[in-house]
């Protein structure tokens, strides 16, 4: 059997082209998603506890650094607002947003450099812990747990 170099290219690029059609995400859902992660992450920023008052308080709180464009932020939302609904009586949940230009000292004093950044502050206002990025349920939820019961 011989092939063309022309047919060897055409089959190539077909094989491409299919590959590409079936593995395509699924747009309309990730749009969704992401709509609803925004909607929690803007519902949550309003019920936080201000950064003034949480500070002012003896409770332990829980910064969370965020930008609305954030996918990640968004994708972490849901989670998020459960541990708020979990421990919101123990620990100051307080949202920051960093495109807001009144937190610019608070992201320079938490050395913030990236979103979502998730710092904790026992009740004496230290730092306790801090991570940038997707951090999953069970490590967050384990975290705020262990600092609720101190």
């Amino acid at each position: 059997m011989k092939f063309s170099l022309y047919g060897i290219i055409a089959i190539l690029i077909s094989l491409i082209a299919g590959t590409i059609v079936v593995t395509q995400p699924d747009v309309s859902a990730q749009s969704a998603i992401s709509i609803t992660g925004l909607a929690t992450l803007q519902q949550m920023a309003q019920d936080s506890v201000p950064y003034t008052v949480a500070v002012a308080d003896y409770k332990p709180i829980f910064l969370e650094f965020y930008a609305n464009w954030c996918t990640t932020c968004q994708s972490m939302a849901p989670i998020i607002s459960q541990l708020h609904q979990n421990y919101g009586e123990a620990v100051d949940f307080v949202m920051v947003n960093i495109d807001d230009p009144q937190y610019t000292k608070i992201l320079q004093q938490y050395q913030v450099t990236g979103v979502p950044q998730i710092t904790i502050l026992d009740s004496y206002h230290q730092v306790n812990w801090s991570e940038v990025g997707k951090i999953p349920a069970s490590i967050l939820n384990s975290v705020v747990n262990n600092l609720s019961s101190t």
